[in-house]
């Protein structure tokens, strides 16, 4: 079905995953996932997203709003090695309880309208943040979502696009990369056709690159794999998490909070993903979960996942 690749209107929100699987020809054709039981060769005990698996925080901010300190110990006791920051510059607090916990600092994502809305010529405000990054030590950078003012059609994607190329190119000369993270509304055809991932494909200069959110390429309507192949060379980090499979995709906006699944109880199959990630040199991998009633018994569940158990 050509409105349908990957076949998700099939399966119903009321239907056994585990049954679908068993008995429809979709289990083998690898998006879909097989679940936790499955032996995830991909993740064997020297794989090296396995032994330096990040979190983005933002999952947690529930919890790290009560106790952070509390929250970053529980953190890296459940095995993951990296936090990922969100809303940089203005995280004093989580830095101060990822360093606490002994969590790595690669990354974050930052206060996007210093790179989107820019408040001069020079970018001065996005150059600041960079010399604040470089303070912290790290070493990636996050654009990690566009105001629908900002991405009304193609040209204002094009506008974004010069934007973030000229971001990149200060970030690259403190040796920091740039990179900007997806949602699934980038794929939504728009003039012809043409996208504003399209647009980003197309315009991003070689100092610009991705952090892929797997879950938002599969709500689009795609599969991560071949899109992270096509992208080799231009995908600094992945975002893995898990989405139940919606009744009637793409879905470029209004994503229900249910829909955001733990690795394992959700469509996308992640072996094949961290596999790809291996092969095109991915830097990072990083958990998240946008919403859950639980978020430290969800990234509890996701990393039993990881690590097979």
């Amino acid at each position: 079905d050509p409105t349908d690749p990957i076949g998700i209107h099939k399966l119903s929100n009321h239907m056994d995953r585990r049954t679908y699987l068993r008995n429809t020809s979709l289990a083998t054709a690898g998006l879909l996932s097989l679940g936790p039981w499955q032996t995830l060769a991909a993740l064997a005990a020297n794989n090296r997203y396995r032994s330096d698996i990040g979190i983005q925080l933002y999952t947690l901010r529930g919890p790290l709003k009560k106790d952070a300190a509390a929250t970053m110990q529980e953190v890296a006791k459940l095995g993951y090695q990296q936090g990922e920051l969100y809303n940089f510059p203005n995280c004093e607090p989580l830095i101060s309880a990822a360093r606490a916990a002994g969590l790595t600092l690669n990354s974050s994502h930052i206060a996007w309208a210093s790179v989107t809305n820019p408040s001069d010529a020079a970018m001065s405000d996005f150059q600041g943040l960079v010399e604040r990054a470089n303070a912290v030590g790290l070493s990636h950078l996050v654009i990690p979502f566009l105001g629908a003012h900002v991405r009304k059609d193609l040209d204002a994607y094009r506008k974004v696009v010069d934007h973030c190329n000229q971001a990149a190119s200060i970030a690259k000369e403190a040796g920091i990369q740039l990179s900007y993270h997806n949602h699934s509304f980038e794929f939504q055809p728009m003039d012809g056709g043409i996208s504003g991932f399209d647009v980003m494909r197309e315009r991003f200069a070689p100092e610009m690159q991705f952090e892929v959110d797997v879950f938002w390429v599969a709500a689009a309507g795609l599969d991560p794999v071949p899109l992270l192949k096509e992208l080799k060379g231009r995908v600094s980090q992945l975002h893995l998490k898990d989405l139940k499979a919606p009744s009637a995709p793409p879905i470029y906006s209004n994503m229900p909070k249910s829909a955001f699944k733990e690795l394992g109880n959700g469509m996308i199959a992640m072996e094949p993903i961290i596999q790809a990630a291996e092969a095109i040199g991915v830097a990072h991998c990083h958990v998240e979960q946008d919403h859950s009633p639980d978020p430290l018994n969800s990234i509890r569940q996701s990393m039993a996942y990881l690590q097979n158990l």
